[in-house]
C-alpha cells in the first residue's frame, strides 16, 4: 500500500495497531440531586487525573524534544481549567440530568463544533485539542484508559488511524520502531514529531486499518512511501538491503556533521539550525550547527494570560547566546498574527490577518510589547554574538521607527548603567513582495537579510499555502520566487552583507541546491536536516552549481525547474 512520506526511513517489524477502546455511554436520566452531586465529583476527580497524566506527558516531552513540542500539552492544560469546559458539563449533569460521561462527550462535541466553525484558523486548529482534552477526561471518569505507548515491550511498527499529540509524545522509542497513519499530511503534528525523532514514518494512507492485523509482519519503506504487510522472503531480502543502505547513509552524515560546508571547489557557506526555545540550541549544535539563523520568539507569549516580562526574556536570550557556544545568533522579534494567537494579547476581528495587525505593525501600537523584548535582547547580548531581525517589513520607514526605539532601549540602559553590545547587528525578514522589489534600497540601511521563503512564496504567488483547494499552487521553485530570491541576494551582496534563508526551501536538498547557485550566505534550517545539507554541500561543485541555477533562471515553469533541479541532484550524488 502506498502512502504520503513524512518521515524517510525502513522499519520491519511486527504491526502494534492502535485501536482506543470504546466507551459506552449510559443515557439513564439522573432523577436526584444526590446524584447529580456524585456525577459532579466523578467529572472533577476525572479532570485531576487528567491534569496530572498532561503534567507528567509536558515532563516526557521536554525530555524527549523540546520545551516548544511541550507547549502543546500546556495548552490542553489551558483548556482543561477553562471555564467554558467545567460550566457546560456542569449544566449539562445538573439540568440535563446526563451522568458525567454522556455531559463530557456532549459538552466537548459542542466547543469542538463551535471553534471549528470560527474564521480563525488559529482557532479552528484547537478544535482537535479541546477533543484530546474531551476524551482523556471521558476516559479516566469511566475507567477507561487508553492504550498508552509508552507501554510497548516489543519492537513495532504502530498503525493507527490517526496519532494525537500525547500518543506521540509518549512513544518509548526503544520499541517503536516507525509508524503509520490513515489520515494526516507532511505538515501535519503528527509528521514533523517523527522527523523531530528519526522515526520513519508514512501518512495519509486511506483505510489500512482494514488490511493489517495484530502482529503482522510489516515493511515500511518511507524512502519509497510502500507499506507491505507480510511480505515475502524476497521483499524481506530487498527491504532489509535497503534498510542497511540507509543505515549507512545516516553514518555518512554522522561523519560529515561537524565538518565546514564547503563545495569540492572551495566555495564556503554557513549551514545554521532554526530554534524556537531554548532547549532547542543543544539539539541543533549537536547535528552540526554553524550558530542559530532564527530563533523564534513566540514561544515565550504562547499560552500565558500576561505578557513576558523584561527579566524572563533577558534568561531565554542568554541561555540561547551561551548555548551557541560563540556562534552566532539571529534572534527574530516577535512574529505574531496572522496564523499565530496569544492570550496575553488583544487582537482585533480582520477579515484577513495575514496582511492585517501583525509583527512589526503591531510594535508602534503597542511599545509595551516590543521595548522589553529589545531591551532584553541588547542586555543578552553580553553572552554571545547575538543578532536582531524583524520581521514583515515593507519598507524603509519601519526600519527607520525601529531603529528610534532600539536607540532609546539604549539610551535607557547607558542610563540605568547596564552593558550591551554596542555593536549588535540588525537585520530584515525579506518575506513580501514589497521588501523583495525594494530590496537594493533596504539593503543600505541594514546589516542583514533573512529570507522567509515560506510566505514569500505565498505574497509573491498570492497562494495560501494552508488551502488544501489550491495546495498545488503553492510552488517555492516558481520562476517568479526563485528570480525573487536571486534579487535579494544580488542587493546584499551589492552593499557588501550577507542573505540568510530560514523558511522551508533552505532544509530541502532541492531547494537548497537552488539557493547555493544562487549565492546564498546562509542556510538555516531543522537541526535534523542539517547533516544532509551539509553533506549536499560538500559533495557539489559550486562553478556546475551556479550554471545550472542560471539555466533554472531562464525557465518558464516550476516543472521545468523541479526536473533540472532532480537531475543536478542525481549528477551531485553520483558524480
Amino acid at each position: 500500500m502506498k502512502g504520503i512520506i513524512a518521515s524517510p526511513g525502513v522499519a520491519i517489524g511486527k504491526a502494534f495497531v492502535l485501536k482506543h477502546n470504546e466507551i459506552i455511554i449510559d443515557d439513564t436520566p439522573l432523577t436526584t440531586a444526590e446524584e447529580c452531586a456524585a456525577e459532579e465529583a466523578i467529572f472533577r476527580k476525572a479532570v485531576e487525573d487528567t491534569e496530572a497524566q498532561l503534567n507528567e506527558i509536558i515532563e516526557i516531552t521536554e525530555e524527549r524534544l523540546s520545551a516548544k513540542e511541550a507547549d502543546v500539552f500546556r495548552a490542553h492544560l489551558m483548556m482543561l481549567a477553562d471555564p467554558m469546559l467545567e460550566e457546560t458539563v456542569m449544566d449539562k449533569i445538573n439540568n440535563g440530568k446526563m451522568k458525567a460521561a454522556k455531559a463530557i462527550k456532549e459538552a466537548t462535541a459542542e466547543i469542538a463544533e463551535m471553534l471549528g466553525s470560527l474564521d480563525d484558523e488559529y482557532m479552528r486548529e484547537r478544535a482537535a485539542d479541546i477533543k484530546d482534552v474531551g476524551s482523556r477526561v471521558l476516559e479516566n471518569a469511566t475507567g477507561n484508559a487508553r492504550v498508552s505507548l509508552a507501554t510497548l515491550r516489543d519492537q513495532v511498527v504502530v498503525f493507527a488511524n490517526d496519532l494525537t499529540p500525547s500518543d506521540t509524545a509518549t512513544m518509548d522509542m526503544n520499541y517503536v520502531k516507525g509508524f503509520v497513519t490513515e489520515i494526516g499530511g507532511r505538515t501535519s503534528h503528527t509528521s514533523i514529531i517523527a522527523r523531530i525523532m528519526g522515526l520513519p514514518a508514512i501518512v495519509g494512507t486511506g483505510d489500512i486499518l482494514q488490511h493489517v492485523k495484530q502482529d503482522d509482519m510489516v515493511i515500511l519503506d518511507s524512502v519509497d512511501g510502500d507499506i507491505i504487510i507480510n511480505p515475502t522472503d524476497e521483499q524481506l531480502k530487498v527491504a532489509n538491503e535497503k534498510l542497511e543502505k540507509f543505515l549507512e547513509h545516516k553514518r555518512q552524515l554522522d561523519l560529515v556533521k561537524n565538518l565546514p560546508a564547503e563545495t569540492k571547489d572551495g566555495h564556503r557557506v554557513e549551514v545554521v539550525g532554526n530554534i524556537a526555545s531554548p532547549n532547542d540550541v543543544k539539539g541543533a549544535m549537536d547535528n552540526g550547527a554553524e550558530g542559530v539563523g532564527l530563533f523564534r520568539t513566540e514561544f515565550l507569549f504562547m499560552n500565558r494570560p500576561t505578557l513576558p516580562t523584561e527579566d524572563e526574556q533577558y534568561e531565554a536570550y542568554k541561555a540561547v547566546a551561551e548555548g551557541a557556544q560563540g556562534h552566532q545568533v539571529v534572534i527574530r522579534t516577535l512574529d505574531i498574527g496572522g496564523d499565530k494567537a496569544a492570550e496575553c494579547i488583544q487582537f482585533p476581528a480582520e477579515m484577513n490577518p495575514f496582511l492585517g495587525w501583525r509583527a512589526v505593525r503591531m510594535y508602534f501600537d503597542r511599545l509595551d510589547i516590543i521595548k522589553p523584548q529589545l531591551r532584553a535582547i541588547l542586555r543578552a547580548s553580553v553572552y554571545g554574538k547575538l543578532c536582531v531581525m524583524y520581521p514583515m517589513i515593507i519598507s524603509a520607514d519601519e526600519i527607520y521607527q525601529m531603529k528610534a526605539i532600539m536607540d532609546e532601549c539604549k539610551a535607557e540602559l547607558d542610563a540605568e548603567g547596564i552593558a550591551y553590545d554596542k555593536d549588535l547587528k540588525v537585520g530584515t525578514m525579506v518575506e513580501t513582495p514589497a521588501a523583495a522589489i525594494n530590496a537594493d534600497k533596504l539593503a543600505k540601511i541594514v546589516d542583514f537579510f533573512s529570507i522567509g521563503t515560506n510566505d514569500l512564496t505565498q505574497y509573491v504567488l498570492a497562494v495560501d499555502r494552508g488551502n488544501e483547494m489550491i495546495a498545488d499552487l503553492y510552488q517555492p521553485l516558481h520562476p517568479a520566487v526563485i528570480r525573487a530570491i536571486k534579487m535579494i541576494i544580488d542587493a546584499s551582496h551589492k552593499e557588501g552583507k550577507w542573505t540568510g534563508v530560514c523558511g522551508e526551501l533552505a532544509g530541502d536538498e532541492k531547494g537548497a541546491a537552488l539557493l547555493l547557485g544562487l549565492g546564498l550566505d546562509e542556510f538555516s534550517m531543522s537541526g535534523g536536516s542539517i547533516p544532509t545539507i551539509k553533506n549536499l554541500i560538500r559533495k557539489a561543485d559550486h562553478a556546475h552549481v551556479k550554471a545550472v541555477v542560471d539555466e533554472c533562471l531562464e525557465m518558464f515553469t516550476a516543472k521545468e525547474v523541479n526536473e533540472r533541479l532532480d537531475a543536478l541532484l542525481k549528477e551531485i550524488y553520483e558524480g
